[in-house]
């Protein structure tokens, strides 16, 4: 998760929105892995309606000065160079938006409060904090009132990015219950051996295997510049869904075992519970796939 945050939705969107100068000043130490990377649209009380944003962004002079927070930003403690969304002119709307370079160590800026969170523990997630935070004109990327464009244009990307990590818990699922049931033993006869545990495991296969397809067939479109936006929603809503669902058949499978923490499908239900929310919720997905499919 941390580093999807780091390449993808920083490293990328500088890659395909920044000026010649802004890469050359940010991307080496990102790409190096000497800096930590980020990025930050949502807010407290502007989640899936991320355009509802209230961090304000009032041009002065040759630059612009920074009120508000953002909230559930991916690497918040950690990173060194974030892309940060404001509004510069709260009358226009979607239109009134602009994408910025905030570098950690800028006056005004700062970290809150980290999350802690249900899962994915291993990935910071935290406030950011922007008192009277003055950024230079030159930070501006992708332009002026702009910022929608280049948001919007990252999320397919997003999706298709994040879908993969249900595809290595269905796997971890399965790692761990295969050798299980191969080995416990109950009446006398491995677990594995009765019908109903057959089930669970055919059924624990194919929608690691079904996943697995749509995902790499979004990946490879991606590759060819042919993504499509229910599609890119779509494989991370059947991946998510169904790596929840493996998650707890792993933990069924394992029984009085899987419900401590002696084994580990207990952590990978809980890390697979975000990918139903993070990067638009399954209810969004659902409304983007229909939507488009549609043509409402």
């Amino acid at each position: 998760m941390s580093y999807g945050a780091h390449s993808n939705l920083c490293i990328n969107q500088i890659r395909r929105w920044a000026t010649p100068e802004q890469k050359r000043k940010y991307l080496p130490k990102l790409i190096s892995g000497e800096h930590v990377g980020s990025l930050a649209m949502s807010e407290a009380g502007a989640g899936s309606d991320v355009v509802g944003m209230k961090l304000r962004a009032e041009h002065k002079g040759d630059r612009y000065v920074l009120n508000g927070t953002k909230f559930w930003i991916t690497n918040a403690p950690e990173a060194d160079t974030l892309v940060v969304y404001g509004k510069t002119n709260p009358e226009a709307g979607s239109g009134g938006i602009t994408a910025f370079l905030i570098e950690r160590g800028m006056k005004g800026f700062s970290t809150s409060q980290k999350l802690d969170k249900m899962g994915m523990r291993g990935s910071d997630t935290g406030e950011l904090v922007f008192e009277d935070c003055e950024v230079p004109e030159e930070n501006v990327m992708g332009g002026l009132n702009r910022g929608v464009g280049v948001l919007m244009s990252g999320l397919d990307y997003e999706r298709a990015v994040l879908s993969a990590g249900p595809l290595g818990i269905m796997q971890a699922c399965l790692d761990v219950v295969l050798p299980y049931v191969r080995e416990r033993k109950q009446f006398g006869r491995a677990i594995g051996s009765f019908q109903l545990m057959q089930a669970k495991i055919a059924d624990m296969i194919v929608a690691l295997n079904s996943a697995r397809a749509y995902v790499y067939a979004v990946a490879k479109a991606c590759d060819a510049g042919k993504t499509t936006r229910h599609d890119a929603a779509g494989a991370i809503l059947y991946a998510s869904e169904s790596a929840v669902k493996v998650s707890l058949e792993a933990i069924q499978a394992l029984g009085g075992a899987g419900y401590t923490r002696d084994f580990p499908v207990e952590r990978f239900l809980r890390d697979a519970k975000l990918y139903d929310i993070g990067a638009g919720t399954n209810e969004v997905r659902r409304f983007l796939i229909g939507r488009e499919i549609i043509g409402a």
